[in-house]
């Protein structure tokens, strides 16, 4: 029985620990960027700590007790309405228990404000994609009519890969090694972010 709590311990702390994963040093955005430009006031794109679990499940995937080893990459997210940045939550694919302590993790989550969004898989080849993402985030949900909200639906939006326009859904996109993404609503940003330097080791 000792050794199962110590072994339960020992997971649960891994999970703690994962928010400062994947690289030496945390990601710090940059001047200019979607973190450094967006407003400080409730706009609707936070995280929501509670169901986070459930949002996972949601998006089709698993909830993990550590991240994967199998798979493991990046991509990174910009996100803007009507030419403005919006800030990418730290912790989304997480969940959380009722004082706010990672308890799981998603194969597809983040760890910061950065944007950078992480894949750390148990199973080699699957694929993730932008709408996962948005799932496990809790936007564009379509439960406000209000267009290029945070929960409007995804109409009217439209996303690029490395600076081409994505044909199709933008839930459809899939997210690969080092691709940056862009995701807008009204106005596009100028210039169109085509491209993300990854900090080292990512």
């Amino acid at each position: 029985m000792l050794k199962q709590r110590i072994a339960l311990a020992l997971s649960l702390a891994s999970i703690a620990l994962a928010a400062s994963a994947c690289s030496p040093a945390a990601a710090e955005p940059a001047p200019g960027s979607a973190e450094s430009e967006a407003p400080n006031t409730a706009t609707g794109w936070e995280l929501n700590l509670k169901g986070g679990a459930e949002r996972i499940e949601a998006a089709g995937l698993s909830v993990l007790k550590a991240e994967g080893h199998a798979e493991h990459f990046h991509a990174h997210l910009d996100v803007f309405v009507d030419g403005k940045a919006v800030i990418v939550p730290a912790d989304i694919g997480f969940e959380h228990n009722p004082a706010g302590t990672p308890t799981g993790i998603s194969a597809l989550h983040s760890h910061d404000e950065s944007g950078i969004i992480h894949v750390e898989a148990p199973t080699a080849g699957d694929t993730y994609t932008l709408g996962q993402f948005l799932t496990e985030w809790g936007v564009l949900d379509g439960t406000d009519k209000t267009a290029g909200s945070a929960h409007s639906s995804t109409d009217g939006w439209t996303a690029t890969v490395n600076g081409s326009k994505h044909d199709g859904k933008i839930t459809d996109v899939v997210l690969k090694a080092h691709d940056q993404v862009v995701l807008y609503s009204g106005t596009a940003p100028d210039p169109m972010p085509a491209s993300f330097t990854f900090p080292d080791g990512l």
